[in-house]
C-alpha cells in the first residue's frame, strides 16, 4: 500500500522582539525542526514557518529607551534572531515578523468576521493608570502582592507562586514597573471576544485528540470555573495595530500574534506562488496544522486560538505540541551564574549540533520540563556522537582509504547484523513521528553500540597485520562503513551539520528509504575528522562571557511577551 504524502503546516511560538534569543527559545526550534526534518525525509509536504512577535507596550518602552523607532528596532532584532535561528541550522521556509502588512488585513479581516457574527462586545472597564508616565498600565507592567497567597512581587494577570490568576486591580499594594509610581484605577471602554459562546465546541475539541492528555486535562480546569469574555483591545499610547473604526484603541498583541502565523505563511505564499493559502486555512482544509509551543501560552493556543478561528471561519489547528520549561544546571536561567545564556554567545564556543542532540536525547512528547546540564552535555556528546558514532567511522575509513583507495566490498559481511539496523527504521521513524526524541535517541545509540562492538571483535588491526586476508580487511571495515551510513541515516533530522559532512565523506545522500540498499563497490572520500571532542573549559568560557554580557539583556523579556 502506497502511502499518501501528508501537507503539513508547522509552526513554532514567535519570539518577543525586545530582546536577543536564549537557549530556552532554541529548545522548542530544535525540537520542530527535528519533527519537520523527519517528516521531510519520510516524503511529506512541510512547510516551518515563524515570526517576532513584534507588537506591546514593552516595544514601545524599549525603543523609547533606545532613543529609536519601534520599526527600527524590530527590524534590527529581526535579522539578530534570523542569524541565531540559522546558525542553529533551523530549517524556516519563512521567518517574518507580526508587524506586517499582512497580518494587519488578517487581524482586521478576522475582527470584522468577529463583529458580524456578534462575538465582539464592548463595556467599559476599570484599569491601572501610570500618573507619572500618563498610560494604562498592561498585566505585566504592574507587580504587587498576590490577592490570593499573599506572594510579593507577581504579575498583574497570575501568580508564579500559586498558579492562580486574577485582575491587575486585584493586586495588593501593586506598583508600576514602569515608573515605580503607585498607579491608580481608570475607568476606559474595550472590546472583547465573547468566548463564553464557544464553550461547547472548545470542550469537545480539546478532547479531541489535538492535545496531548496532560494538557487536555488541564484545560478542563478552564471549563470548570467558567469561560469569561477576553479583552482584545488596549489604550493609546500602544506599538501595533489601531482597531478599525475606533480611534486611539489597539489590538491587544494576543489577538494579533497567533494571526501572524497566517500572515507569515501567506507572505510565504507570495514568495513561492505553488503554495495556496486557502488550501492550509480554509475551514475545510484536508491538510494539517501543528503548533509547537512551550506550556507558559497553552491558555491562549487551546482556547482564545481555536475560538477566534472558528468564530471567524477559518479552519483549527491539528495539533498544539507542548512542551515543559528549561533549566540551566538544575536551576532557573541566572545572570549571575552566567547560565542564561543567548544563543550567539553560544555559537560562538560551541557546534550547534552539540546542543541539538542533547535536547533530542531529552525531549519526549510530555510536558516535563527540561534541565540542560552544562557538564552533562560535554560527556554526552563526546561519549555518543565522538566516542560511538563518529569513531566507527574513523576506525574503518583508515583502512579503506590506506588500502583500498576508498573502495568498499561489493557485499555485506553480516547480513543478518544488517537487517537488524534496517529494522530498527519502524521504531526509530514512530518514535521521531510522535516526537519521542529521547527515545529514538536510545535506540540508535544501542545500534551504535551493536556496531562498535562488532567492529571490536572483529579486529580490523589485527587482520590488517595478517598475510593473506585483504578481502576479509575490506569486507570488515566496507560493514562498518555501511552501518555508520545507517546511523547517520538516523540521525539526520538530529545533526544536520554533522549529517552533511557525512554525506560528504560517504560520496552520497542520506534518504530514510534507501538505507535497504547498501552502498556497494562504492568509493568514499578520504576521512577527515567530521565532528571534534568537546573539551570542558568551552563550557567556562560560555558561562564567563554570559556574564559579561547579562548587563546587555532585557530584564523582562520572557514577562513581556505578554503585554
Amino acid at each position: 500500500m502506497i502511502q499518501v504524502a501528508k501537507k503539513i503546516l508547522v509552526t513554532c511560538a514567535l519570539p518577543y522582539s525586545n530582546g536577543s534569543l536564549h537557549l530556552g527559545h532554541i529548545l522548542e526550534h530544535v525540537q520542530a525542526d527535528i519533527w519537520v526534518r523527519y517528516q521531510r525525509m519520510r516524503g511529506n509536504e512541510v512547510y516551518f514557518i515563524a515570526a517576532d512577535d513584534a507588537h506591546g507596550t514593552a516595544i514601545m518602552l524599549k525603543a523609547q529607551k533606545l532613543s529609536i523607532s519601534p520599526e527600527e528596532m524590530i527590524q534590527a532584532m529581526n535579522l539578530e534572531h534570523q542569524a541565531d535561528f540559522a546558525g542553529f541550522r533551523i530549517s524556516h521556509d519563512n521567518y517574518y515578523s507580526t508587524h506586517s502588512e499582512e497580518n494587519r488585513q488578517l487581524s482586521t479581516l478576522i475582527y470584522q468576521r468577529l463583529k458580524e457574527n456578534d462575538l465582539i462586545k464592548s463595556r467599559s472597564v476599570f484599569q491601572l493608570f501610570d500618573p507619572e508616565k500618563s498610560m494604562f498600565l498592561p498585566d505585566r507592567f504592574v507587580m504587587g502582592n498576590c490577592p490570593k497567597c499573599c506572594s510579593l512581587n507577581q504579575y498583574g494577570d497570575n501568580c508564579e507562586v500559586c498558579g492562580s490568576t486574577y485582575n491587575s486591580t486585584d493586586l495588593v499594594n501593586p506598583k508600576s514597573v514602569v515608573s515605580g509610581a503607585i498607579p491608580v484605577i481608570r475607568e476606559s471602554k474595550h472590546f472583547f471576544f465573547d468566548l463564553p459562546v464557544f464553550s461547547d465546541m472548545l470542550h469537545d475539541w480539546t478532547r479531541s485528540g489535538a492535545l496531548q492528555e496532560e494538557v487536555s486535562n488541564k484545560m478542563q480546569e478552564w471549563f470548570q470555573s467558567g469561560l469569561q469574555q477576553w479583552d482584545i483591545s488596549r489604550d493609546a499610547p500602544y506599538f501595533g495595530f489601531e482597531v478599525p473604526e475606533a480611534p486611539g484603541k489597539y489590538f491587544y498583541v494576543w489577538m494579533d500574534a497567533p494571526i501572524g502565523y497566517m500572515a507569515t505563511f501567506k507572505n510565504l505564499c507570495k514568495k513561492r506562488t505553488e503554495i495556496h493559502f486557502d488550501e492550509f486555512w480554509d475551514v475545510n482544509s484536508n491538510t494539517e496544522l501543528c503548533h509547537f509551543i512551550g506550556k507558559d501560552i497553552i491558555y491562549f493556543h487551546s482556547l482564545f486560538w481555536p475560538a477566534i478561528l472558528e468564530g471567524s471561519h477559518f479552519r483549527k489547528p491539528t495539533n498544539i505540541f507542548v512542551h515543559g520549561y528549561i533549566t540551566v544546571n538544575g536551576a532557573k536561567m541566572s545572570k549571575s551564574r552566567g547560565t542564561f545564556i543567548k544563543a550567539s554567545t553560544y555559537l560562538e564556543y560551541l557546534d550547534p549540533d552539540c546542543l541539538r542532540y542533547y535536547y533530542a536525547a531529552k525531549l519526549s512528547s510530555r510536558t516535563d520540563d527540561i534541565d540542560l546540564n552544562l557538564q552533562d552535555l560535554v560527556q554526552r556528546v563526546n561519549a555518543d556522537i565522538v566516542n560511538k558514532v563518529v569513531n566507527l567511522a574513523a576506525r574503518s575509513a583508515g583502512f579503506i582509504n590506506k588500502q583500498f583507495n576508498g573502495h568498499l566490498a561489493g557485499a555485506v559481511l553480516d547480513p543478518v547484523l544488517y537487517t537488524t539496523f534496517l529494522n530498527a527504521s519502524t521504531l526509530i521513524g514512530e518514535a521521531f513521528n510522535n516526537r519521542e526524541t529521547s527515545c529514538a535517541m536510545r535506540n540508535i545509540m544501542a545500534l551504535a553500540d551493536l556496531a562498535n562492538r562488532y567492529i571490536a571483535e572483529q579486529a580490523p588491526w589485527v587482520v590488517a597485520k595478517q598475510k593473506g586476508r585483504a578481502k576479509d580487511l575490506q569486507a570488515i571495515c566496507s560493514m562498518g562503513i555501511q552501518l555508520f551510513r545507517v546511523l547517520m541515516t538516523y540521525l539526520k533530522p538530529v545533526l544536520p551539520g554533522l549529517a552533511e559532512r557525512a554525506e560528504e565523506f560517504l560520496k552520497t545522500s542520506l534518504i530514510w528509504d534507501e538505507i535497504s540498499k547498501p552502498l556497494l563497490s562504492h568509493q568514499i572520500c578520504p576521512f577527515k575528522v567530521l565532528f571534534s571532542r568537546i573539551e570542558l573549559k568551552r563550557v567556562d568560557e560560555i558561562l564567563h562571557a554570559s556574564r559579561q554580557k547579562a548587563a546587555d539583556y532585557p530584564l523582562s523579556v520572557e514577562k513581556s511577551r505578554f503585554d
